[in-house]
């Protein structure tokens, strides 16, 4: 049984970061499944307060840098609110669409569209598109080095 436990909880750290690629998979809770897996049936007294205080500060650090990350790099390269949200949904309906790569090019294209819509010239509707991808792509680095840290501190503490 302990074995099974061990594959699913396996097989959930690495699914949360498929959820980089394809974001309708939520990445922090598959990794919380994976720790209170761990908790309830294998040896919950490894894991202690502090882990668990630590585990929730780095998922809302976690959350907050992706929606930092993309908020960010769209309003440094002139892009709107609009162009904000747009790439959001560009990057969940992208993920359906040719996956991995309709997460990067889709919300490029609706971002320019978005801007040129909002009388934006050609140059400022590029660099706001340009905005969105890079900001995408900071905030998804920046998932894989906390969600990595949060797998090995639990590696560590386990």
């Amino acid at each position: 049984m302990e074995i099974a436990i061990w594959v699913i909880i396996i097989a959930l750290f690495v699914l949360s970061f498929v959820g980089i690629v394809f974001p309708v998979i939520p990445s922090p809770l598959v990794l919380w499944v994976g720790f209170l897996l761990y908790f309830f049936f294998i040896e919950g007294a490894d894991l202690s307060a502090f882990f668990w205080i630590a585990m929730a500060l780095l998922t809302i650090v976690l959350i907050v840098s992706d929606i930092i990350a993309n908020s960010y790099f769209v309003k440094r390269y002139g892009g709107s609110k609009w162009g904000e949200r747009i790439a959001g949904i560009a990057v969940i309906i992208g993920s359906f669409i040719i996956p991995p790569f309709g997460i990067i090019i889709l919300p490029f294209i609706a971002v320019l569209i978005t801007e040129m819509v909002q009388k934006r010239t050609t140059k400022e509707a590029f660099r706001a598109s340009i905005g969105s991808l890079i900001g995408f792509l900071s905030g998804s680095v920046a998932k894989v080095v906390i969600q990595l840290i949060m797998i090995i501190w639990f590696f560590l503490v386990i």
